[in-house]
């Protein structure tokens, strides 16, 4: 599979008949969040958080379990090292070694800001949230250098515990968001998750290399990078607790 970066601005882009790409808009986004955690998951990501007058980075191990369990533990720099955050249904809980104090997060915390980054709480705690609480729509059908894009539109549940008005996404054939648009109430679009690298990991085309940015702050982006990924890894119930979060054992 050739390298996509910036897929979603490539010219020669040219539509295809509905019928031929005809799919159900919530399997669409369904086997994109599958695709992406996998059954499972263990990988080491480095992420970049850029500001107009700094920068700041860390590398972090990262291990998925089905839909709802995620532990994310900071490696690199050495001041942040042991600093993770656990995911297990709709709970979430950060650990720092400095204070040796595991604090859950709650519920009117989630849209804040994670380890300082342009992604939220919400958006690392639950990735499949956007399949159960969402209506979608697919919006539209192109090819862009060979590849089948599929535009989805996801409008969340009126009962949903969300902030957003919509969201628009764009998934390649192959299961990859390529870009994932955030609107507010009032439908103004607020930030936006870019793949700028995709490519074969793990045995899986996946995005390498993705940046989340707001509208109204161009000079403000974190952008994650996936240096190694293993997919379908036995992994042990006793990795996501609390215990293992305070003291790790892996």
């Amino acid at each position: 599979m050739i390298s996509h970066a910036f897929l979603m601005i490539l010219l020669a882009v040219a539509p295809i008949p509905a019928e031929s790409a005809h799919r159900d808009a919530t399997e669409i986004v369904r086997d994109a969040v599958n695709h992406w955690r996998g059954l499972s998951s263990d990988s080491v990501m480095t992420m970049v958080i850029h500001r107009a007058d700094w920068e700041r980075s860390m590398t972090m191990r990262a291990w998925t379990k089905g839909d709802d369990r995620t532990l994310v533990r900071v490696l690199e720099p050495r001041k942040d090292r042991g600093n993770g955050t656990l995911t297990d249904d709709e709970n979430m809980w950060t650990y720092s070694p400095k204070v040796n104090r595991v604090i859950k997060i709650p519920s009117s915390m989630m849209g804040q800001s994670w380890m300082g980054s342009d992604f939220s709480n919400k958006d690392v705690a639950r990735m499949d949230d956007i399949i159960d609480q969402y209506d979608h729509t697919i919006l539209g059908v192109e090819e862009v250098d060979g590849v089948t894009v599929y535009e989805i539109q996801s409008v969340p549940h009126e009962d949903a515990a969300v902030v957003w008005g919509r969201e628009v996404l764009r998934i390649s054939e192959d299961h990859v968001v390529l870009t994932h648009k955030f609107y507010d109430q009032d439908d103004e679009l607020v930030k936006m998750l870019t793949s700028l690298e995709i490519g074969e990991m793990g045995g899986r085309v996946i995005a390498q290399r993705q940046r989340m940015g707001k509208v109204d702050a161009p000079d403000e982006w974190t952008e994650i990078k996936v240096v190694t990924v293993d997919y379908e890894v036995e992994l042990q119930d006793s990795l996501f607790t609390l215990s293992n979060l305070r003291n790790p054992r892996d």
